[in-house]
Formats: structure tokens, C-alpha cells, sequence
């Protein structure tokens, strides 16, 4: 298991004139200084940890350092799982390209877009093709209207030197219906 680093203050370095104390049990014991809680903690073989350092007076509790430790090590993996990382693809065209390799690229797109990736449409000008924008809009225009049923565009980032770029981003609720 990966312990993440976590800067918790317990027992002697809890370093502050007054603290507001709770027991293992959760009950209040009331304010007083680290040292006299230091040593209800002692007595009950538990540590004194610091749970609330922004309060005023701070709140620190009686318990087990250890199993606190792992307890919040263990709640922060849980949120890294549950979280989803929009990551951006790249879907690379031409003026040229042929129906069946644009089917293609609109499967993956497609899939791209459903579980939730933003999309980068690039549509590249080689040689003389620069002289054909208008084409190229064309069919990218063509591949963007395909595919509004799972994603709407973002930013037309336009025709920067020769490269025609798009970012789309996935509908909100998932794919649109066919009976809408």
C-alpha cells in the first residue's frame, strides 16, 4: 500500500498554549494545555492527535495515531478511484481521406467522446493541399456533425499555419437520443 505523506502534528509536537480536547470515546473533556491531555492520552495508552488545527483553540483527539493514519490513507485512495481524468484524444484527418477511414476514425471518436475524453480533431494540410481549406473545412464540418450526438465543439481553434484544429467536448448526460 502507498502511504501518502500526511503532516498530522501528535503528541509532543502539538505545540500550542491551549487545545480543545475530545476522548476516544468522542465526548468532550474541554480546553486545556497539550501537557495535561498529553497525559490523559498516556493514561489510557492512546496518542494525542491534532484533527482540527485551524479552529480556535485547535481540536485534538484522543485515539490511535496509527489507525488514523491508515484510515485517511485509505478514504483518500478510495476518492483517487472514484474520480475519472478527462484525458484529451487526437483524431488526425486529411482533405483526402476516404469514407471508409473516416467511418473509422468516427468509431473511435465516437468511443473517445462516450466514456467521457475530450477530443482534438486535427485536420492536416500537406503540400498543395494548402490551396483546398475550403475542402478540408468540408470535411470536418461533416465529421463534427456525425458525431453532435455525443459530444458539441468546444473551441474552434481555426487554421493555424497548416493545421485546422477542433476540441470537442462529451455532452453532459451522455449520448443524445435518437428520438428527440
Amino acid at each position: 500500500m502507498i502511504f501518502i505523506k500526511i503532516n498530522i502534528r501528535y503528541n509532543e509536537k502539538i505545540r500550542v498554549p491551549k487545545i480543545r480536547v475530545i476522548d476516544q470515546d468522542g465526548n468532550q473533556l474541554g480546553i486545556m494545555s497539550p501537557r495535561e491531555a498529553l497525559f490523559k492520552a498516556r493514561e489510557v495508552a492512546l496518542d494525542l492527535v491534532e484533527v482540527s488545527p485551524n479552529a480556535d483553540p485547535p481540536v485534538c483527539r484522543i485515539l490511535d495515531y496509527g489507525k488514523y493514519v491508515y484510515d485517511l490513507n485509505k478514504k483518500e485512495k478510495e476518492a483517487r478511484k472514484k474520480q475519472h481524468v478527462m484525458e484529451v484524444k487526437e483524431i488526425k484527418l486529411t482533405p483526402n481521406i476516404d469514407d471508409h477511414d473516416l467511418e473509422t476514425k468516427l468509431r473511435h471518436s465516437e468511443k473517445f467522446l462516450g466514456r467521457g475524453d475530450k477530443l482534438k480533431l486535427t485536420m492536416f494540410f500537406r503540400g498543395r493541399e494548402m490551396a483546398h481549406v475550403g475542402r478540408g473545412k468540408n470535411v470536418l464540418s461533416r465529421f463534427i456533425s456525425l458525431l453532435e450526438d455525443y459530444g458539441e465543439v468546444e473551441k474552434n481553434a481555426g487554421l493555424e499555419g497548416n493545421l485546422l484544429t477542433v476540441y470537442m467536448m462529451p455532452l453532459k448526460g451522455g449520448r443524445k437520443s435518437t428520438a428527440e
